[in-house]
C-alpha cells in the first residue's frame, strides 16, 4: 500500500514538473512572439485587451441585467401579492382567522382550492400564516399539519407591517426563490394584524433567459474578436510597412547611397522621421562631399609641400655635396654657396612656419581675444619698424590718417601680423617707390589702406593670389629676389576673416597694388 502511494506521488510530481516545463516553454515562445516586431506587439495587444473587455463586459452586464430582471420580478410579485390579498378578502364565507384544528374539512378544503387556483393563476405558491409563523393554508399539494411553521423571517417581514420582498435559496433545490409578504387585510395598523399571505416563486425561465443571454455575448464576442483581430492585423501592417521602408532607408544610408526613394508615407509621424531622414542623407551627403574636397586639398597640399621643399632642399643638397668633395676650391665661391644655402635654410624655416600656421588656422586650433584697440596707434608703430626694411630698397613708407582715431575689436598680435606681412610684400614689390598706408571711415567701417606704386600683378595672376603656393612674377620674368613661401596672403585673409573683417585688393602691372581691409567700428 506505501509502496502504491509513494509512486502516485512520484507520478504527481512528475505531472505536475512537465505541466511546469510546457507553461515556461509556452511563456516563452509567447514573450518571445510578442517582443518580435511591432507587428506582433499592436496585433497580441489588441487581442488581449479585446478579451479581457468583452469579458468583464460579459460580466457586468450579466450583473446589470440580473438586477433588472430580478428589480422587475419583485415588482410584479408585490403587485400580485396584493392582488392575492384582494382576492382573498373577497371571500367573505372562508374565516381565514381560524386556527386549523376548529375547521371543518369543507372550509379546509374549500380555502386550499381557492389558493390553488389564486397559485396557478399567479404562478407563485401561496401560504396563509398568522404572526407566531403557523401555518393556517396553502396551495401546496400538502395537508397542514398543526404545528407547521413558516420561516422566521418571514415572520419578521410581517411584523414590520408593510409588503415586503425577500430573496432565498431552496434547501432542496438550492435555486433561488423570490418571497413577498403581505399583511392579509387592509387595515394599515400593523397592531391589529392577524395573518399573513406569503407567496413564492422560483423565476427558472429567468435563469434561462441570463444564460441565454450570456451565450450570444460569447458568441457575438468572437465574432468581432474575429473581425478585430484582421482590423488590427491591417492597422499593424500599415504601421510597420512605412517603419520597415525606414529600416530599409536607412540601410541605404549605411551602404552610402544618400538617395533616398519616397515610398509610402500615410502617417504624420511617419512623414516627420522620413523628412528627418532626407535632412540626414543631405546632411551625410554635404559631409562625404567635404570629406572628398577636404581629402584631395589634403593630398594636393601635401603634394605642393613636397614640391616647394623639394626645390631648396635640393639645392642645398648639391652645394653641401660639390663643398664636402672638394669641388669648391675657391673662397669666394665657397662663401656664394655658404650664402645660397644659408637663404634656402631661411626660406625652409620661414615656409615650415607659414605651413603651421596655416595648419593651424585651417583647423580651427587658433584663437582670437577681440578687444578694442586703436588701428590708427597700431598701424602707425608697424611702419615705423618697417622703415629700416624700406631704406635698404630706397623705398619710404608714408603713413596718412583722416581720423584721430579707429577703435575696432579685434586681437593686437593678429592684426600686427596682418599690416606686417603686408607691408613686407609691398617694400619687395617696390624699388625707388613709395608705399602709403591709410587709414579713414567709409560707410560704418574702419578701411586700411595699403597702397605701393611697385610691380604690380598681371590680371591673370590676380584671382589666384589668395592660393596656396602661389608666387606672382615680376615684369622681368624673374622671381622677386627674396623669395616667399606662397602662403602669407592666405594667412593674412583667414586672419582678417578671423576678426570679422574683409579684403580685397586691386592691382596694374607696372603700376602697383592696393590692399584694402575693412573692420566693424567698435
Amino acid at each position: 500500500m506505501n509502496s502504491y502511494l509513494q509512486q502516485g506521488r512520484e507520478r504527481l510530481h512528475l505531472v505536475i514538473r512537465g505541466a511546469g516545463r510546457i507553461f515556461l516553454v509556452l511563456k516563452r515562445l509567447i514573450r518571445e512572439q510578442f517582443n518580435k516586431n511591432i507587428y506582433t506587439r499592436i496585433l497580441f495587444t489588441n487581442m488581449i485587451i479585446f478579451v479581457f473587455g468583452l469579458i468583464a463586459l460579459t460580466m457586468f452586464s450579466g450583473y446589470v441585467v440580473k438586477q433588472i430582471a430580478y428589480d422587475q420580478v419583485q415588482q410584479q410579485m408585490l403587485r400580485e401579492a396584493k392582488r392575492v390579498n384582494f382576492a382573498l378578502l373577497q371571500q367573505k364565507d372562508q374565516a381565514w382567522g381560524a386556527p386549523p384544528a376548529g375547521q371543518t374539512n369543507d372550509q379546509s378544503q374549500g380555502r386550499q382550492e381557492m389558493l390553488k387556483f389564486l397559485a396557478d393563476i399567479f404562478d407563485a405558491r401561496i401560504t396563509v400564516f398568522d404572526r407566531q409563523g403557523n401555518i393556517m393554508d396553502t396551495s401546496a399539494q400538502q395537508e397542514v399539519v398543526p404545528g407547521n411553521q413558516v420561516d422566521a423571517k418571514f415572520v419578521k417581514l410581517l411584523n414590520k407591517g408593510g409588503t415586503e420582498i425577500a430573496r432565498a435559496v431552496d434547501q432542496e433545490t438550492g435555486q433561488l426563490i423570490f418571497a413577498a409578504v403581505v399583511p392579509m387585510g387592509n387595515n394599515d395598523n400593523k397592531d391589529v394584524i392577524k395573518n399573513g399571505i406569503l407567496l413564492e416563486t422560483n423565476p427558472v425561465n429567468l435563469d434561462h433567459a441570463l444564460n441565454k443571454m450570456r451565450l450570444y455575448l460569447v458568441i457575438g464576442g468572437m465574432a468581432i474578436l474575429v473581425i478585430f483581430v484582421f482590423i488590427s492585423a491591417y492597422l499593424a501592417q500599415s504601421i510597420s510597412r512605412p517603419i520597415s521602408h525606414l529600416t530599409n532607408t536607412v540601410a541605404e544610408l549605411n551602404r552610402g547611397n544618400y538617395v533616398l526613394s519616397a515610398g509610402e508615407r500615410p502617417l504624420e509621424e511617419v512623414k516627420a522621421l522620413a523628412g528627418q531622414l532626407s535632412q540626414l542623407a543631405m546632411r551625410l551627403q554635404e559631409m562625404h562631399a567635404e570629406s572628398h574636397r577636404m581629402e584631395e586639398e589634403r593630398a594636393q597640399l601635401f603634394a605642393e609641400i613636397s614640391h616647394e621643399l623639394r626645390t631648396p632642399l635640393t639645392a642645398v643638397q648639391g652645394f653641401v655635396e660639390a663643398i664636402r668633395d672638394g669641388m669648391v676650391r675657391d673662397e669666394a665661391l665657397l662663401n656664394r654657396y655658404l650664402d645660397t644655402i644659408h637663404t634656402q635654410t631661411i626660406h625652409i624655416t620661414r615656409l615650415v612656419d607659414d605651413i603651421l600656421a596655416l595648419s593651424r588656422l585651417e583647423s580651427g586650433n587658433v584663437t582670437v581675444e577681440k578687444l578694442p584697440m586703436d588701428l590708427i596707434t597700431l598701424t602707425q608703430g608697424v611702419v615705423i619698424s618697417m622703415e629700416a626694411m624700406a631704406n635698404s630698397k630706397n623705398t619710404s613708407i608714408l603713413f596718412e590718417k583722416k581720423i584721430e582715431n579707429a577703435v575696432v575689436l579685434g586681437d593686437v598680435d593678429r592684426m600686427e601680423q596682418i599690416i606686417r606681412n603686408l607691408l613686407k610684400n609691398a617694400v619687395r614689390a617696390t624699388e625707388n617707390g613709395t608705399v602709403r598706408v591709410g587709414v579713414e571711415v567709409r560707410q560704418g567701417e574702419v578701411v586700411l589702406t595699403i597702397e605701393d606704386d611697385g610691380i604690380g600683378i598681371a590680371p591673370e595672376d590676380l584671382p589666384h593670389i589668395w592660393d596656396r603656393f602661389y608666387q606672382v612674377k615680376n615684369q622681368r620674368g624673374a622671381y622677386l629676389q627674396e623669395k616667399g613661401s606662397g602662403l602669407g596672403l592666405v594667412i593674412v585673409k583667414k586672419l582678417v576673416q578671423l576678426q570679422g573683417g574683409s579684403i580685397d585688393v586691386t592691382s596694374q602691372l607696372g603700376k602697383g597694388t592696393t590692399f584694402n581691409i575693412k573692420f566693424p567700428i567698435s
